[in-house]
């Protein structure tokens, strides 16, 4: 049956938000195609995403099953994708824009002979041209898609996941998955945080090179401990050793998507930027008013961050009471 399939990326069965993002953009391309949503989901733990990707939409999963399908390995997981596409005959399949998603979508393409267009922003309703995300979202690039399956990916935060009509039926699906695919096997985890993380966290406060020092992220820290954020940094702040890497926000650290993001003395390059788009609201801090960040973030204060960070954070607490 032809309809529109999404990679189903999950972590032993936790759904990312990026793939349920990937769903909601589905259910609006489904619809102008007049065909369904299918999902896709392997690996270990598959059996657990059901109900939560049927909330968005997908009226039916395959579970794909192999006894060579076990924790995330890009070459089994896009050899089984490659069986359920010749099963199902999908007119399009789609992925979220992650470095998982991506690269699944690459073996399916490269496996199955069809092209891939990545991290699209928009797609046209017959999905024959489409929008997408170049250089981190500094650019914008129009393409073209001829092909018998369109296989195509959303670039995150594209758009706002929601709920869809709920139905979420599992149809199991044996794979064959050859045995010297499985050259990487993950025998234990470790976990290096707990709880909200950047690309999670609700407010992030993030701190630039006037920050100043390491010792003077601590007003920054306890600003984003009272609203239940966690802070962040630009690049210059990781390169003098002030902040870990896991810390900072851009194209080549974490890309976030906060209901606010208060940016503290970051002049805004475009790299960082690219990771600071996807926030719904931004409040700059910064003394000059000409800064990047300034001007385009939807609130602005122009003053020394010093001054203004304990500011706000004492009238946080005087509004908790």
């Amino acid at each position: 049956m032809s309809a529109v399939l999404v990679v189903i990326e999950h972590d032993r069965g936790h759904v990312p938000e990026a793939t349920l993002e990937a769903l909601t953009s589905a259910r609006s391309i489904a619809g102008g195609l007049g065909l369904p949503v299918h999902a896709a989901a392997m690996g270990e733990g598959a059996e657990m995403v059901a109900s939560q990707v049927g909330e968005y939409g997908a009226e039916v999963i395959h579970h794909l099953t192999s006894p060579n399908l076990g924790d995330y390995n890009p070459e089994a997981w896009g050899q089984a994708l490659v069986g359920c596409v010749s099963s199902e005959s999908p007119a399009v399949v789609m992925a979220s824009g992650t470095d998982r998603g991506n690269e699944l979508m690459a073996q399916l393409a490269a496996r199955a002979g069809l092209p891939f267009v990545a991290n699209c922003v928009d797609v046209a309703p017959d999905v024959s041209s489409m929008t997408r995300s170049q250089w981190g979202g500094a650019l914008h690039e129009e393409a073209t898609l001829d092909a018998e399956i369109k296989l195509i990916s959303m670039a995150p935060h594209t758009v706002e996941a929601s709920p869809g009509p709920a139905a979420g039926r599992v149809d199991e699906i044996a794979v064959d998955v050859d045995d010297s695919l499985v050259r990487s096997v993950i025998r234990d985890r470790v976990v290096l945080s707990e709880g909200i993380t950047l690309s999670t966290a609700p407010v992030v406060v993030s701190g630039g090179r006037a920050v100043g020092s390491e010792e003077a992220f601590a007003p920054l820290e306890a600003l984003a401990e009272e609203l239940g954020g966690k802070v962040g940094c630009s690049r210059a702040v990781t390169n003098n050793g002030w902040r870990p890497h896991a810390d900072q926000v851009g194209q080549t650290g974490t890309r976030i998507a906060p209901t606010i993001y208060i940016a503290t003395g970051i002049s805004g390059a475009t790299q960082h930027w690219v990771g600071a788009m996807g926030s719904k609201n931004i409040l700059a801090i910064n003394t000059d008013p000409e800064a990047n960040m300034v001007t385009k973030a939807g609130w602005a204060v122009i003053a020394d961050l010093h001054e203004m960070v304990p500011a706000i954070t004492e009238e946080v607490k005087r509004r908790k009471g």
